[in-house]
């Protein structure tokens, strides 16, 4: 067995931590600013906006004229990206959930979602069973507790109360596992998406940037896990993928675009986006893998 490691570090008041700045060459114009944002911020969450200004990543030493007004700039162009990227995902996930619920319903009846013989996978549809009956023992909601006044049977209400209580990594999962894929393909291609399984895919990752933003992680230069589907042929205005990190913000920024525009809202998200962009010219857009001439691409024009 190797030597064992232990951590040492104590922790630093905040004008300790303002003077650990000051003397790895960051540029504090005034430390009361400082020491008033670093009371609202934890230092822990904030040195990851300091990261880009240094020069030695082992030192922690800052290159020439690094500012840490700079880096609150980038913290909060970061809270302004959140909450954009999550107020068009939810318009997302309420379209979604309503055109599943709907086509599966009509469909299958309102009960579609715990039968057993439309799952592909009968561990997962267990999984999937296991965590609405969570959210439903969890729930609040008067339109249960009437349900449950009134009603004994089936042991869940129908797929349109239901779900609207599921997460929505749930009702992705249920979409997922579903085995009449003529339906899912007819719920993608309401969203101008040729098949199932882009859909799928792109779900898959705004689920990812759904969790990230909802627990205010940060975003503008994360390397997020599952990449959106990018090479599909789609009937819309599309980029160019060449050179694309599919597992960066432009990526699933372009498929929240393209979603949008299949239901009418395109244009006020992609505008909302670039006037973002603009308000904060001393954050650069290539962290986020935005390529250099994107606002050219048919999708963004």
């Amino acid at each position: 067995m190797g030597t064992l490691r232990l951590y040492t570090k104590q922790a630093l008041s905040i004008s300790e931590q303002i003077e650990l700045l000051k003397s790895r060459g960051l540029n504090i114009a005034d430390s009361s600013k400082a020491a008033k944002f670093l009371g609202e911020v934890s230092y822990f969450r904030f040195v990851q906006y300091l990261r880009p200004m240094e020069a030695d990543k082992t030192t922690h030493q800052f290159k020439p004229n690094s500012r840490f007004e700079d880096a609150v700039a980038l913290y909060n162009f970061d809270i302004e990206l959140r909450d954009l990227m999550f107020k068009a995902v939810q318009r997302l996930e309420i379209a979604l959930r309503t055109k599943i619920i709907q086509e599966f319903s009509l469909a299958h009846g309102p009960f579609w979602f715990f039968d057993t013989s439309l799952a592909d996978d009968e561990h997962k549809f267990i999984e999937n069973m296991n965590s609405i009956d969570r959210e439903l023992q969890r729930s609040k909601e008067d339109f249960i507790k009437e349900h449950r006044r009134n009603y004994d049977k089936p042991i869940f209400p129908p797929a349109w109360k239901t779900l609207e209580l599921a997460s929505f990594g749930t009702l992705s999962k249920l979409y997922y596992n579903f085995s009449d894929k003529k339906l899912k393909k007819r719920v993608a291609r309401q969203f101008n998406l040729p098949q199932h399984e882009v859909l799928e895919s792109w779900m898959r990752s705004v689920t990812v940037l759904r969790n990230c933003c909802a627990h205010h992680s940060r975003l503008w230069n994360r390397y997020l896990s599952n990449a959106p589907q990018m090479n599909a042929s789609l009937r819309g205005a599309w980029v160019n993928i060449d050179g694309v990190d599919a597992n960066k913000v432009y990526a699933i920024a372009c498929c929240i675009a393209y979603w949008l525009g299949s239901m009418g809202y395109g244009l006020d998200f992609k505008n909302e986006l670039k006037s973002l962009l603009v308000s904060y010219p001393q954050v650069d857009p290539a962290a986020m893998g935005f390529p250099e001439n994107w606002i050219s691409e048919p999708l963004w024009r």
